[in-house]
């Protein structure tokens, strides 16, 4: 069966690869597209370094990392010439340097990731309006109304590819199919700078001999659980009946995943709205969960939060909160308030209660990771000052209390805006020792 088509091409302008431009279809899959392939997922090829690389020429065809230093710090992002030799992100700056003697350490232009991002998912909404954009550097788009006037999937994947190298000068890896996970999939499988374009009936051929990690929610844990049960690939997971995956990684992502294996993915591509809910989460090392760690960690995402939120001029009612645990288990807590709150201790404070409040029932337990979200989001261009009476808190922003703290973080932020996030602080978030990556790094991995 004609199932797929595969485009792959290097821009020697980009990379500064002396391999030669190409732009060939493998023979093996075919070259027909099907009308029916309409979503696209469009990813950006190790954006952050790719960016460095085109802001310097020097650096490009060479190994790069952004972020760390050959003593110490951690690798925000690393190139496609640094990942040969086992470089990624998250490795400590000293081992990343042992791995690749002639690694070069850059410090990052994080203002020009978030305005070179933007350009480019212009040059997607060139092609359609229905553009979902989940990450800075990736977006699905629906093509279904826009084949008549682009052509077949793979011309128009084709000219977006091409518009993006020659008007930017960024790679950007496309994967096409009827759904939005088989499409994200695609993509990983066409990386780097590559087109892959799975068509209707061609699913299984495609999917079958890939790994189950290419799969979306796949982690180490869960590729090592289900490897430990002799399913490597995707399609050995289609062929596990679904109660067996269910016992092995839990009823709802056992049967997501045993859903995703079949291709069976009903969600469409949702252009961006207004933001329903801000979120942040930290990953550390596993520790005991005492109080300085929760209000340590819970403070750190409680900053970013509060001040996202007042930026945008709103506060949120529902405050959630996640643990994980060592074992890679996880539960959450939340409350919702009356009234809307946005100031960062308010924030922590109800953070860490709920925290309390889920450890309650699993004392000496290790954990991993803290996730805040803050939803119910409510418009708040003034503040509207009320009266101490029938409140669920007196931290809320109209409380006396919350006034004042919302008056004090009001300030902060325009001394921020001005001079950095570095320039002032609460005492416990600027002092932290586990503050290793770039707040700004942050901020531009958490705003989609």
């Amino acid at each position: 069966m004609l199932a797929v088509v595969v485009v792959v091409g290097v821009d020697r302008t980009v990379f500064g690869s002396s391999r030669p431009s190409t732009s060939n279809v493998c023979s093996r899959y075919g070259d027909r597209v099907g009308a029916s392939t309409t979503i696209l997922h469009a990813d950006l090829d190790a954006y952050y370094a790719s960016v460095e690389q085109l802001l310097d020429p020097a650096l490009r065809g060479r190994p790069i990392a952004v972020g760390g230093s050959a003593s110490g710090g951690v690798v925000l992002a690393a190139s496609y010439e640094a990942r040969r030799f086992g470089v990624s992100a998250g490795m400590p700056g000293w081992r990343a340097r042992q791995r690749c003697p002639d690694l070069c350490f850059v410090r990052g232009h994080f203002s020009e990731y978030q305005r070179i991002a933007d350009r480019v998912m212009d040059v997607l909404g060139d092609y359609t309006p229905h553009v979902e954009r989940i990450s800075i550097d990736e977006a699905f788009l629906d093509v279904t109304g826009s084949l008549h006037l682009f052509g077949p999937t793979s011309r128009l994947a084709g000219d977006l590819r091409r518009r993006v190298r020659d008007e930017i000068g960024l790679p950007i890896s496309v994967g096409a199919a009827r759904t939005k996970h088989l499409a994200k999939v695609a993509s990983q499988v066409a990386k780097p700078d590559g087109l892959v374009v799975v068509e209707p009936g061609g699913e299984r051929e495609f999917l079958d001999p890939l790994p189950v990690g290419l799969m979306w929610g796949v982690g180490p844990v869960t590729e090592r659980r289900l490897a430990e049960r002799g399913i490597h690939t995707i399609g050995e997971l289609a062929r596990t009946p679904g109660h067996s995956i269910a016992a092995l990684l839990g009823e709802a992502n056992g049967a997501r995943l045993s859903a995703l294996s079949h291709d069976a993915d009903p969600r469409r591509v949702q252009p961006a709205g207004r933001g329903r809910s801000v979120g942040a989460q930290s990953a550390f090392p596993r520790a005991l969960p005492d109080d300085d760690l929760l209000r340590e960690v819970l403070g750190h995402l409680t900053d970013r939060i509060g001040g996202r939120l007042r930026t945008k001029f709103r506060s949120g009612r529902t405050i959630t909160v996640r643990i994980r645990f060592a074992d890679m288990t996880s539960i959450t807590r939340s409350r919702t308030h009356s009234r809307g709150i946005s100031t960062n201790l308010a924030l922590c404070e109800l953070a860490v209660a709920l925290a309390r409040c889920g450890l309650e029932d699993r004392p000496g337990v290790e954990i991993n990771l803290l996730a805040i979200s803050v939803s119910n989001l409510v418009e708040q261009h003034a503040l509207q000052l009320e009266l101490p009476f029938g409140s669920d808190t007196p931290l809320h922003d109209g409380a006396p209390l919350g006034a004042a703290r919302w008056a004090l973080d009001r300030q902060m932020d325009a001394v921020r805006a001005k001079f950095g996030r570095a320039s002032v602080g609460y005492t416990s978030v600027l002092l932290s020792e586990r503050a290793t990556v770039p707040e700004e790094f942050r901020e531009l991995a958490e705003r989609a």
